[in-house]
């Protein structure tokens, strides 16, 4: 092959990648929520709840999807206490598909289509769920089902956010699916608290129960 048809292939090979990753970038630029595709890597200590928006943002950006401002759906306890469902804006929420999650906060608590196919993270891949190797579907939440934050009696949110040996968090299955078909396995946002021989919010205590410190991150504008 001569140096010009040589060029002219790979000329043609690139635009050919670029336009059939258009469509993709696209969808991406325009979701507004998504599961995290990594923890930050130091178990339930996100930095605090600022720490687990800037992760969201960062991987938002990553996707090309970074013009928005994200949050982390988490509550947090004690004083000057916030609930997940007040800091994630008013929806709708689409995935990196293109696909509505919920069309406002009250069908994100009620009838949302939060499945393990639409909880997709912001690279547009299925999290591993129950049966997968590894499980990946805990989700950290610190939250009631409702959305809102716990009681200060007991922790429920890893010291919020910043312990990464001590505690625990609550966390939600983005799967919808668990040991059994009680309402707490097949919730997405307050499944079961984490537990483990590291005390609770180390990074092997949440894989040992299925998770990995992932998160969900919403576009709150």
């Amino acid at each position: 092959m001569s140096m010009l048809k040589r060029r002219t292939a790979v000329v043609m090979a690139a635009a050919l990648a670029f336009v059939f990753a258009t469509p993709a970038l696209a969808q991406q630029a325009t979701m507004s929520f998504f599961v995290t595709s990594n923890g930050v890597g130091n178990g339930a200590n996100l930095g605090g709840i600022d720490g687990a928006d800037k992760h969201c943002q960062t991987l938002a950006a990553a996707a090309g999807a970074g013009a928005t401002t994200w949050h982390a759906y988490l509550s947090t306890q004690g004083q000057g206490a916030v609930n997940a469902r007040d800091r994630i804006g008013k929806g709708p929420w689409v995935n990196a598909k293109g696909v509505t999650i919920a069309k406002d906060v009250a069908e994100l608590h009620g009838s949302n289509n939060l499945t393990k196919q639409t909880a997709l993270s912001e690279k547009g891949d299925v999290i591993n769920g129950r049966g997968d190797q590894p499980n990946r579907h805990d989700i950290l939440t610190g939250s009631q089902p409702d959305g809102t934050a716990f009681p200060a009696d007991k922790d429920m949110t890893c010291k919020n956010y910043s312990s990464g040996t001590e505690g625990s968090v609550m966390l939600g299955h983005s799967d919808r699916t668990g040991l059994d078909d009680s309402a707490p396995a097949k919730s997405w946002n307050s499944s079961h608290p984490s537990r483990g021989p590291g005390g609770g919010c180390t990074q092997a205590d949440l894989r040992s129960t299925g998770g990995d410190g992932l998160l969900y991150c919403f576009a709150v504008n």
